[in-house]
């Protein structure tokens, strides 16, 4: 989806494309490019890398395009403290936009709810509910902190106190700057996200529902070509639509 995405975008070119050592993937053709397993000889001929890979990897990459001052785009999400760093660290040399979701409507609704849980206030409760695929590994997903994390801003609450990822057990009462998530995983849901505001006598949800990942690839060339033109720094998406 990447490859055709950026087929069709005007004036950019897939310069190369990379899978990791052993994959069967190995030797194919994309778009005119062999597919191959070395990362630094694809970013020689490269201006901007997106990566959709898993953490160790991202954090790699990202150390090498610094040294290459090839601007990065990021969807991986589950990244570690150290994986974090690196790109914090790489964001000093060169313009990376890192973000858990590229759709445009994800990050309208991260704007919407960051409002809402503003204008709303301690009287409603704040929820997310989050559905994808048996085969994503990661939970909750990188999405749904960011709406939990927006949630947070606009109601003014330290994000990390505040969220709460699972309850089991006599847990007691709900606290009023508790932020919940739960994240539910099965068959090939590309991905739900539905915030909830649950108020006395009234309930309020923004929802987004993804029906192909073309939405992600679209949204990441889009940034692609928005971050070469930036000066170093580390980007979200909401930068680049200008939210």
């Amino acid at each position: 989806m990447l490859v055709d995405a950026i087929a069709a975008a005007p004036g950019l070119v897939l310069a190369a494309a990379t899978e990791r050592k052993g994959s069967s993937e190995l030797g194919q053709v994309l778009d005119g490019v062999t597919i191959g397993d070395d990362f630094g000889a694809a970013l020689s001929g490269a201006d901007v890398y997106i990566d959709f890979t898993a953490p160790d990897a991202t954090a790699a990459h990202v150390t090498a395009a610094a040294n290459r001052r090839v601007a990065g785009v990021i969807g991986t999400t589950g990244l570690s403290a150290e994986a974090r760093a690196a790109l914090m660290h790489a964001g000093a040399t060169i313009p990376i936009v890192v973000s858990p979701n590229f759709s445009l409507g994800v990050n309208l609704l991260c704007g919407l709810v960051e409002q809402a849980a503003h204008a709303l206030g301690d009287d409603f409760d704040l929820e997310i509910v989050e559905i994808h695929h048996r085969a994503k590994r990661d939970a909750p997903s990188g999405t749904a902190i960011a709406i939990a994390e927006a949630m947070a801003r606009g109601r003014g609450l330290d994000f990390a106190s505040a969220r709460r990822f699972a309850r089991e057990g006599d847990v007691g009462p709900r606290r009023t700057t508790e932020i919940g998530v739960v994240a539910l995983r099965g068959g090939d849901v590309v991905g739900d996200h539905t915030a909830h505001f649950l108020g006395p006598n009234e309930r309020i949800e923004i929802a987004h529902r993804a029906g192909s990942r073309a939405v992600f690839a679209r949204g990441a060339v889009r940034a692609a070509a928005w971050v070469v033109k930036q000066p170093p720094g580390v980007y979200s998406m909401r930068d680049v639509l200008g939210l």
